[in-house]
């Protein structure tokens, strides 16, 4: 029975192919968690479009001023409230200064400006929230009810409050924003580390003798990063937009200089009298700005959720 069962013929057999071997490779080569991010984010076609008109609005943030010859504090009565023409590509303000130089400065002045605050508040908010969070217990209470203190203050109040008593400048602007924007950074790091911190791999640092902060620079923090960008990207339009109303109000980036709100304060007189042209174009930008940033921001919350992840 044996031997008949051992009968097998040379037609049962056929011989390997010299790519064999390959056939058992994995047929998609494994990527990085960011390769992956970059990958789901250039699917995004409203987030890319997003990213375009920020690499667009920095380029011509840097080039713009220089492009026409006009400087932005050039003054010429004798061309003041001009329409757009061919000399003159945005017309020019009731001072005759040309708005195309002025717009492309005052996008260099606000970008400065938004980037400046959204780090100075990303620094202060890690910090804080990953030491609140690493800590926990009464260091941890007392911490967040400081900030969640601060936090219940309206925050355009403080910064106007903070504009009132400090001298008027670009740095003060930036100071009186970060002070008052980091709390909400800090309570999104301090609810990511409180969850983080339980995993098995911070109890496994932890058993062989690592300090506490090398576990929050080392693990946590770099854990936390994907909420961190995305909500980096959507304090930058806020902060873009508060110094535009500070600067609308007068209290912001002072004459000659321009941002979008200076300009748009400058703007109003004539836009009561039919120069329309002059407040739409810095509101154009402003809203624009904040168009990009925000879906750019939606467009990396998707990207970095690893629920959706394939």
């Amino acid at each position: 029975m044996m031997e008949r069962d051992l009968n097998l013929s040379k037609e049962l057999f056929e011989p390997a192919e010299d790519n064999f071997k390959d056939s058992e490779k994995i047929s998609r080569p494994s990527i990085t968690y960011w390769a992956d991010v970059w990958r789901r984010l250039k699917k995004n076609k409203l987030a890319m479009f997003g990213l375009a008109i920020i690499i667009l609005l920095a380029i011509m943030a840097i080039i713009g001023p220089y492009i026409n010859g006009y400087t932005y504090y050039e003054q010429d009565f004798t061309k003041k409230n001009l329409f757009p023409n061919a000399e003159h590509w945005f017309g020019t303000d009731s001072a005759g200064r040309d708005l195309f130089t002025r717009a492309w400065y005052g996008a260099r002045i606000s970008l400065f400006i938004g980037l400046m605050a959204t780090l100075i508040d990303f620094l202060i908010g890690v910090l804080y929230g990953g030491v609140a969070g690493m800590k926990g217990g009464k260091i941890d209470e007392i911490m967040m009810r400081a900030a969640e203190i601060l936090y219940s203050i309206p925050y355009m109040l403080i910064v106007i409050l903070l504009m009132v008593v400090m001298e008027k400048g670009i740095w003060n602007i930036i100071l009186a924003m970060a002070l008052t924007s980091w709390m909400r950074m800090a309570r999104l790091v301090r609810g990511q580390v409180l969850q983080l911190k339980e995993q098995e791999y911070v109890q496994a640092a932890k058993a062989l003798g690592a300090s506490s902060s090398w576990i929050l620079i080392k693990h946590l923090i770099p854990n936390t990063m994907g909420p961190i960008i995305v909500n980096i990207t959507l304090s930058v339009p806020t902060a873009i937009f508060a110094e535009a109303t500070l600067s609308f109000l007068g209290l912001g980036v002072q004459a000659p200089m321009a941002s979008w709100g200076s300009m748009a304060s400058d703007a109003l007189s004539s836009f009561l009298v039919g120069y329309t042209y002059q407040m739409f174009i810095p509101a154009f930008l402003i809203s624009l700005a904040m168009f990009a940033f925000n879906v750019l921001g939606d467009g990396l919350r998707d990207a970095l959720d690893p629920r959706l992840r394939k």
